[in-house]
């Protein structure tokens, strides 16, 4: 494939802020996909993946939508998802990172995907990475005019109010957050040159179990496993809270050895794999996504809680890992339950798309 470029490259990233900066710069929609870049050759396509790995056989109905959008030695960095009525679907998307073609091709028919693009890396057989990215946008804007779906062009605004607004209002369509992008600021592989803000709010969460860190057995623990009770009063796993010093992972040893004692003898996740017959859902099982991990876990009684900060929630767990806060020691346990956490209105993705002309 010839190409300005030649794959694969490290795609520019974003650090995280709490509130959007106001100044020049361009805000975009940040979506809750597959990271790709894509580099049109002379003929063909080769979809890159954020770790640098070739996605092209996961995503098969992708390749003639972007043979046909984009020019002969281009090189474009979005993002792969997959729209649903209820908006965006990453467990849906991350189905298609199945080993077998067969199984790849039927989910490609039965779930297609997209691909949103944000950025340009080459145009017209030249790397434009050093141009500043109001003029990488306007170029993109001009390549992608008129594309049809599967094929978007994100939408962006210099407005930071309605930055703002979109961070409230596209949540609802399963969108992650708004990037702010330098207006002057070129592409820089593998650095963190934009800014993100990524929904943020607190749950009160059942410390039911915990792991131990990968460098400290047996004297530093690794994450809390996190649960909130459903409408039924069963404790669900949400996901785990990692963010500790190396002081407080040792501190913790000795805070949470009370409540090992006995643990799992009436512990609500001890029959939970059998009886829900989802053995990727308790802690500790393994999953093709675990990727070899040690997810085993320590159990502890369900008698404390924790505070924390999660941005969403993907299903009924936490999307990413939650931080932690604070302990809540005036908090009973069976009142942390679903009911106290914020529902989102939905928000249809096509009138996210239908922002002016990807941009206001």
């Amino acid at each position: 494939m010839k190409c300005p470029i030649d794959p694969p490259i490290e795609p520019m990233l974003a650090k995280l802020a709490e509130e959007l900066p106001a100044g020049p710069f361009l805000y975009e929609p940040k979506w809750d996909g597959f990271r790709a870049i894509v580099f049109r050759g002379a003929g063909d396509v080769f979809i890159q993946s954020r770790d640098l790995r070739p996605l092209d056989r996961y995503f098969p109905e992708l390749h003639d939508a972007l043979l046909a959008a984009l020019p002969d030695r281009s090189v474009v960095d979005g993002e792969i998802v997959i729209v649903t009525d209820e908006g965006l679907d990453f467990d849906v998307l991350q189905l298609r990172l199945h080993p077998a073609a067969s199984r790849v091709a039927k989910l490609a028919a039965e779930t297609p995907s997209s691909f949103v693009a944000f950025d340009l890396l080459a145009s017209d057989g030249k790397d434009i990475r050093s141009k500043p990215q109001r003029e990488r946008r306007e170029r993109l804007e001009a390549l992608m005019k008129g594309v049809k779906p599967p094929v978007h062009l994100t939408p962006m605004t210099r407005d930071v109010k309605v930055a703002k607004d979109w961070l409230k209002r596209f949540e609802g369509a399963g969108l992650d957050g708004v990037i702010a992008k330098p207006e002057d600021g070129v592409y820089q592989p593998g650095t963190r040159a934009m800014i993100k803000v990524k929904h943020a709010r607190t749950a009160d969460c059942v410390v039911a179990g915990f792991r131990w860190h990968k460098d400290g057995k047996d004297t530093r623990v690794g994450s809390l496993l996190l649960g909130l009770y459903d409408n039924r009063g069963q404790l669900q796993h949400v996901g785990v809270t990692s963010a500790f010093s190396m002081a407080q992972r040792e501190a913790l040893v000795e805070e949470l050895a009370p409540l090992r004692k006995d643990a799992m003898e009436d512990h609500p996740w001890r029959e939970w794999a059998q009886a829900s017959g989802e053995m990727g859902r308790m802690p500790g099982a393994e999953s093709r996504w675990s990727a070899g991990k040690d997810l085993s876990w320590e159990p502890l009684r369900p008698e404390r809680v924790c505070e924390v900060k999660y941005d969403h929630m993907q299903g009924d767990r936490f999307r990413h890992a939650a931080i932690f806060l604070r302990w809540r020691p005036d908090k009973p346990p069976a009142e942390c339950a679903y009911d106290q956490l914020e529902v989102v209105t939905p928000y249809e993705l096509k009138r996210v798309f239908g922002v002016g002309n990807g941009r206001t």
